[in-house]
C-alpha cells in the first residue's frame, strides 16, 4: 500500500509550519484529515481493526486533539466507527451492505448525470475532460493511487453539476462508506477490467459532451453496477470478507 508519510520524512505539523505564520488552522486540519483518510482508505488498518491513535499521532507529528477531530469527520463519512470511551475502529462492510450501497450509489449517479446534462456549463465539461485525460495518464503508468483520486473527483464533479444539494450530500455520505473497499478492489482488478473501466469513462465523457442525459444516466448506472461486482468479488476474496459472509449467511 502507498505510504502516507510525507516524502520529506517530516511530520505534518512541521510541514504546516513551513507555510508561514499566516497559514490558517483550517488548512492544517484539512491536511491532517486528507492524510488520515488516505491512510484508512489505502488499507493500512484492517477491516474492523482499532485505530492506533498513539501510532498515528507519532506518524503525523500531531497531538490527539486534532487527530480525534479528524476521526469525527471520518466517522461522519462512514469510514470508521467511534466506540464510546474505547477509541475508534475501521467500519466493516458485509456483502449485502456493499450490494445495497452500490445500488443506491448507482441510482444517485444515474440521476445526477441526467440532471447535470440540463445545467452543466462548457467550463465544467472542460474541467471534467481535463481530469479524464489526467486519469488516463495514471492508467497508462499503472499508478493506482493517483488514478483512484482523480477518478473520484470526476464522479464528484458530475454530481456537483446536477445542482441538487440534497443529492450531493447524500452521495458524499454513501461514497465515504464504500471508498475504502473501492480502493482495495481497484488493486485486485484484472487488467481487462481496468481497461473496461477506462472505456466506460470514455463513454461517460462522450455523453456528457453531447449533454445526452438519458444515455449518460444509463452509462453511469451500469458503470456503478460493474464497480459493485468488482467490489463484492474483492470482499469475497479476503479473510475478513469470508468471515463476514459466514456470519451473514
Amino acid at each position: 500500500m502507498k505510504s502516507t508519510i510525507p516524502e520529506s520524512g517530516e511530520p505534518i505539523a512541521k510541514i504546516a509550519d513551513n507555510g508561514g505564520p499566516d497559514r490558517p488552522e483550517s488548512s492544517l486540519h484539512g491536511e491532517i484529515l486528507s492524510r488520515l483518510r488516505d491512510y484508512v482508505v489505502e488499507g493500512n488498518i484492517p477491516d474492523g481493526g482499532r485505530v492506533p491513535e498513539r501510532q498515528l499521532c507519532e506518524l503525523f507529528g500531531i497531538s490527539r486533539t486534532p487527530l480525534r477531530e479528524a476521526l469525527k469527520v471520518l466517522a461522519a463519512e462512514g469510514l470508521i466507527e467511534l466506540l464510546p470511551n474505547r477509541g475508534a475502529r475501521v467500519r466493516r462492510l458485509g456483502k449485502r451492505d456493499l450490494e445495497e450501497l452500490f445500488d443506491v450509489m448507482g441510482g444517485l449517479e444515474s440521476l445526477a448525470g441526467r440532471l447535470a446534462c440540463e445545467t452543466i456549463t462548457d467550463e465544467e465539461i472542460a474541467e471534467i475532460e481535463r481530469l479524464h485525460y489526467e486519469m488516463y495518464g495514471y492508467y497508462l503508468h499503472r499508478d493506482m493511487h493517483n488514478y483512484f483520486q482523480v477518478n473520484q473527483r470526476i464522479h464528484e464533479r458530475i454530481v456537483a453539476a446536477s445542482r441538487n444539494e440534497t443529492l450531493r450530500t447524500t452521495y458524499a455520505n454513501l461514497a465515504g462508506r464504500i471508498r475504502r473497499v473501492r480502493y482495495s478492489a481497484n488493486f485486485a482488478r484484472k487488467r481487462q477490467r481496468w481497461a473496461e473501466a477506462m472505456r466506460e469513462h470514455e463513454a461517460i465523457l462522450d455523453a456528457l459532451r453531447r449533454r445526452a442525459g438519458s444515455e449518460l444516466s444509463d452509462t453511469l448506472f451500469q458503470h456503478l453496477r460493474n464497480k459493485r461486482t468488482a467490489a463484492v468479488e474483492y470482499l469475497g476474496s479476503t479473510p475478513e470478507g469470508l468471515a463476514t459472509e459466514a456470519v451473514d449467511g
